[in-house]
């Protein structure tokens, strides 16, 4: 896992994620659409199940992340004056659920 200014996760369909080894336990916030799971040991954030066919992972628990890039990115409000990336796309917040399957599109287009 990474310490740093910022959260690197990926927005994995459901239908592809799986948890291959471990008990991750339910902590953080706990709502119908949206939980954190941690590693029972450490206490670090590991993964999130948010809307039904999502859940977003923490970019460095994948086996290879070369190829992963920032697209989007959210909560910039909050964000330290120095902090870049090179997301293509910044949020104040999070985007309209409608924008979704737009970013979906171009994302899966790139």
């Amino acid at each position: 896992m990474s310490a740093s200014a910022f959260s690197l996760s990926a927005a994995i369909p459901t239908e592809g994620f799986e948890v291959t080894r471990g008990e991750p336990v339910l902590g953080g916030l706990r709502g119908p659409e949206l939980q954190h799971y941690f590693c029972p040991r450490c206490m670090t954030w590991m993964f999130t199940r948010f809307l039904p066919q999502f859940v977003n992972v923490r970019a460095m628990l994948l086996e290879d992340v070369t190829w992963f890039s920032p697209f989007i990115e959210t909560w910039t409000r909050t964000r330290l004056p120095w902090v870049t990336t090179p997301a293509r796309h910044s949020y104040p917040e999070f985007p309209a659920l409608e924008e979704f399957a737009t970013l979906a599109a171009e994302f899966s287009r790139s």
